[in-house]
């Protein structure tokens, strides 16, 4: 009697912790659709804080992430404070941090309700999360399937490794970190406005082709040693 009634309290308590999750998320997304930031102060908040500004461009970056701000608008407006070298320096570095955080709080919250009811396709898929590699997770995070911060929440949800996870999601980042805070540092100064900063954004682009088609190989030929070993 014990033991399946732990089970219940266990099940339960997996069911509260991923509906906090989605609560949360729902609370982030509302307060994107309310919330208007005064930008024209950041210049000066940003010269008011001196040594100090590089810090919190990467903690108040991290936790917009987090909140489910798009990485690209904050790409773009740290390029337009801090210049296209700072602007992408700080802006990988907030990536790395809200990669972090989102990916503990989907695995604190919501990693035992997926675990519990993942069946068939679903559990090859979280299976195939849980053996991916640095480039598996880049090509997740080149293609359109999310926002920085969903898929962070996301990943953490299934049974993948942190430290690939981080690595991939920071390298995923580089390319357009660099043409974005370009594009918000042209914006802010056009005459500083350099076009070989936004290549990597284009090279970006040509590594998620080639990520995407390599992948799609891996899974053909996954499927078909499958059907070569499965019984008759």
């Amino acid at each position: 009697m014990i033991v399946p009634h732990l089970r219940r309290l266990l099940r339960q308590r997996s069911v509260v912790r991923f509906g906090s999750l989605l609560l949360i998320l729902a609370l982030f997304g509302l307060a994107l659709l309310v919330v208007q930031p005064d930008l024209a102060s950041a210049p000066r908040l940003v010269d008011r804080l001196g040594p100090a500004a590089p810090v919190a461009a990467v903690l108040v970056g991290a936790l917009l992430m987090v909140a489910l701000v798009p990485r690209t608008l904050i790409t773009v407006a740290w390029g337009a404070l801090f210049g296209p070298l700072g602007g992408a320096g700080y802006t990988l570095a907030a990536a790395l941090v809200a990669a972090a955080l989102g990916f503990t709080v989907g695995r604190m919250l919501g990693r035992d309700f997926v675990a519990e009811r993942v069946r068939g396709r679903l559990a090859r898929l979280d299976g195939w999360f849980s053996r991916q590699s640095v480039l598996g997770v880049i090509t997740v995070r080149l293609l359109p399937v999310g926002g920085f911060g969903l898929v962070s929440y996301g990943y953490g949800t299934t049974g993948a490794r942190v430290v690939p996870f981080l690595i991939g999601s920071v390298l995923a980042s580089v390319p357009s970190a660099f043409g974005y805070a370009a594009i918000g540092a042209a914006v802010a100064d056009p005459d500083e406005f350099n076009w070989l900063a936004v290549a990597p954004a284009s090279f970006g682009l040509v590594a998620a082709a080639v990520l995407v088609a390599r992948w799609r190989r891996a899974e053909r030929a996954h499927r078909r040693r499958a059907a070569d070993t499965a019984p008759d």
